[in-house]
């Protein structure tokens, strides 16, 4: 008999939910158990103490679908979309909708209290009825009237999210379900400006330095003598493109145009002489056809559409499992994902990096 405990209320780096697991002969019973000895496909039964959100209960059903072999697919009868000949955005038809109807059932069945209100906000086809929550069950006592966004005539969502920093826009992607993605636009910033040619003005004319803000602004500020005095016009700003699942993101593009930073799938690569579990008959145009037969990318990919957009960086993320990212410990790891970065690059014409748990990306302003 061997048990398994955790018993911290919340996730932290080191440790995860709380559970238990308990192995016997011939039988196998435990809660959700995640980075431990215990290996899904032994589990047997599933003992459930209660429904509280907050606990790894919620995890109940993608925990089935690994030890079920579940996968990402379409339900029998369903269109494929790397086979279909419809449009992206047609394919793209239950990519958000039916989120609100989600929440308000996993609220309901777990007991779940809030302490803060809440929206859902859902992206809806040109085709789709404008209103409607795609569930018969009322909202939650918390829930707030959410808006149903619908396409615009191009196939995008323009600025689900605005505020006077940022906006936020979507758009379909393809992958072997319908999937979305965002690009998150920082409005125009102040251009850099040389403070000496603009307080010599002020001194010269004896006009408050307190204008100095107006002119950081980009704004034109009237001197005492009447000369007008304009400050540096202002720059792009940053924007940041995050695709989630594609082996296409095609329909984005247009959206992701000259992004500071490309957040891209790398599923697959083939490295031959580096990574041990190459298959010997596999080349990278079979590695790439059986990658985006999953609906995923290689490195390649990715490098191809960075290339596309105009990218200024590209962040390549949601490797195989088979590629560790213990790189700063293991040498193995390190020469794996070198080597996957340079297949990125043999694409791209900007900076790759390849990204590891935890890390943190620096993205500069578009004028440095």
């Amino acid at each position: 008999m061997t048990t398994f405990s955790s018993r911290v209320a919340q996730p932290s780096s080191t440790r995860n939910h709380s559970s238990l697991a308990l192995r016997l002969s011939g039988m196998f019973g435990c809660s959700i158990i995640q980075k431990s000895s215990v290996k899904v496909g032994k589990i047997q039964k599933i003992f459930i103490t209660h429904t509280h959100g907050e606990r790894p209960y919620i995890r109940v059903i993608p925990l089935l679908a690994m030890r079920l072999n579940g996968a990402g697919g379409m339900v029998d009868g369903a269109e494929d979309p790397r086979t279909s000949t419809a449009t992206p955005w047609e394919l793209c038809r239950s990519t958000a909708s039916g989120t609100r109807a989600y929440v308000r059932a996993g609220l309901l069945y777990t007991h779940t209290l809030l302490g803060a209100p809440y929206a859902v906000h859902e992206l809806r086809l040109a085709s789709d009825p404008p209103e409607g929550d795609h569930t018969a069950l009322p909202p939650h006592v918390m829930e707030r009237p959410g808006r149903n966004i619908v396409q615009d005539a191009e196939g995008a969502w323009p600025e689900i999210f605005a505020d006077p920093l940022v906006t936020v826009s979507a758009a379909p992607i393809l992958h072997s379900v319908p999937c979305v993605g965002f690009v998150v636009a920082e409005r125009p910033i102040p251009g850099k400006m040389d403070p000496k040619k603009y307080l010599q003005e002020l001194k010269r004319t004896g006009t408050p330095m307190s204008v100095m803000s107006q002119l950081q602004r980009g704004e034109a500020v009237t001197l005492k003598d009447g000369t007008v005095l304009r400050g540096p016009e202002r720059q792009p700003g940053r924007k940041i493109v995050i695709l989630g699942d594609t082996y296409d993101p095609s329909p984005i593009a247009r959206l992701a145009e000259d992004a500071c930073l490309l957040i891209h799938e790398a599923t697959n690569a083939h490295l031959p002489g580096v990574d041990p579990s190459t298959k010997t008959e596999d080349t990278y145009l079979s590695v790439e056809e059986r990658t985006k037969s999953r609906g995923h990318s290689t490195p390649q990919m990715a490098g191809v559409f960075g290339k596309r957009i105009r990218a200024r960086k590209l962040l390549l993320n949601h490797f195989s499992a088979r590629y560790a990212g213990d790189v700063d410990t293991n040498e193995e790891s390190r020469k794996i994902m070198d080597a996957i970065r340079g297949l990125a690059e043999s694409t791209f014409e900007g900076e790759v990096v390849c990204a590891t748990d935890l890390m943190s990306v620096d993205v500069r302003p578009r004028r440095d």
